[in-house]
């Protein structure tokens, strides 16, 4: 049961960690899709809008679990 705990313990520290990361991959984004949207480069863009978007995507699965 203890060792069953605490694997429960690890997966849900792997989680935090993956969110915090996921978070800072964000910011990220965030940031070079202002930097496209000032230079008016449409490509760049949009590639940051679809990382975003998968970014947002494994945060809400995140969220759920």
């Amino acid at each position: 049961m203890k060792q069953v705990m605490n694997q429960a313990l690890k997966a849900k520290e792997v989680e935090r960690h993956r969110a915090a990361v996921l978070r800072m991959e964000m910011d990220y984004e965030l940031a070079t899709l202002f930097e496209a949207i000032s230079e008016e480069n449409d490509q760049k863009r949009s590639q940051c809008k679809q990382r975003l978007e998968r970014i947002r995507l494994e945060l809400l699965k995140l969220k759920a679990l």
